[in-house]
């Protein structure tokens, strides 16, 4: 049966049939036990499930991660919450050398089915320390997974199958889609890792964002089909390991491309994709890769000034009719 859930309940869903069918699963965090978690996504889960597994822990992201990791290494399947994402930076230890290295170091024969869960994305005016979208600097590192939904559906499906990864996968909710409301179905369901989804068909430009980004550009796509052209909406899904089939084979039918995403153009992955896109169809490129993002700065506090930094369906409608306005080669 489907219904209609929001963004954190799917999310909550997840997590709640998980620990249902496996006792080995575990959640940690700051303030997510009674009170639920600063967004509510963890709403219910110790009263359902008790103190020994849905556990408050201090204020220290070090203990949080290094407990998740520990947990996962004797065989457990934690689930370990940082409440910001940019409270990531300060177990960065723990998640790149530890979380992602143990595998390897150890031959393969550990195993660390560790996830890790954070909110992301600016919007909130939640100011400089509290709003970043650091996805780029988790891509890089080798042995992390890493995922961003744009929807309530893929909310849950993709984060049933982060906890049953035997690899560490960092979850990133943006906070901005919380609220959002789509269909979800009851059942538990997996969503796969590392396969993109084409959010809407096109035959003219490809557009490639997650996240609140993915909306966006859904909402570019359907103003700019007013117009007649024709906007295929790609939304990776998981950005680590990244799905670049799906993307190639979308640019070898549109011949433009345009990737957006919320964190700073600089060093983002907007880049990496570009490279790959060159790469592999670099023949079918009809103008050069045409990347969207926030200005190589903080994110501000003020709402007005957070607006103006953030990437937007009119910028990216904007974007769309530059690569459009380039004569093919």
């Amino acid at each position: 049966m489907t219904r209609k859930l929001t963004y954190g309940q799917a999310f909550n869903e997840a997590v709640r049939q998980a620990m249902a069918a496996d006792d080995d699963i575990f959640c940690a965090g700051e303030d997510i036990g009674a009170f639920g978690g600063v967004f509510q996504t963890y709403a219910g889960l110790q009263a359902e499930f008790g103190e020994r597994r849905v556990v408050d822990t201090p204020i220290s992201e070090q203990a949080i991660i290094g407990l998740g990791v520990g947990a996962a290494a004797s065989g457990l399947r934690p689930i370990v919450d940082i409440m910001f994402m940019d409270f990531l930076c300060v177990a960065f230890d723990q998640i790149v050398n530890q979380a992602a290295k143990i595998k390897y170091m150890f031959g393969g024969a550990a195993t660390i089915p560790l996830t890790i869960t954070t909110g992301g994305g600016a919007g909130l005016s939640a100011a400089a320390q509290h709003s970043q979208s650091l996805e780029a600097l988790l891509c890089h590192i080798p042995g992390l997974k890493v995922v961003q939904p744009s929807n309530p559906y893929d909310a849950k499906g993709l984060m049933t199958a982060c906890i049953r990864e035997d690899n560490p996968t960092i979850m990133v909710l943006h906070k901005r889609l919380l609220g959002m409301q789509g269909e979800v179905p009851e059942d538990a369901y997996e969503i796969p890792l590392g396969k993109a989804n084409i959010l809407r068909e096109g035959a003219d430009v490809t557009v490639v964002g997650w996240g609140r980004m993915a909306n966006e550009a859904l909402d570019a796509a359907e103003k700019l089909a007013a117009d007649g052209i024709d906007v295929e909406v790609i939304d990776p899904r998981t950005l680590q390991p990244f799905d670049t089939a799906t993307v190639v084979e979308s640019v070898r039918k549109t011949n433009r491309v345009v990737v957006v995403h919320e964190a700073v153009r600089f060093g983002g992955l907007g880049g990496e994709i570009a490279a790959q896109i060159q790469e592999e169809a670099f023949d079918y490129l009809d103008a050069p890769v045409a990347r969207i993002a926030a200005p190589f700065s903080p994110v501000p506090f003020s709402p007005v000034l957070e607006q103006i930094y953030l990437p937007s369906a009119d910028d990216i409608e904007a974007g769309i009719r530059g690569v459009l306005a380039r004569p093919g080669v």
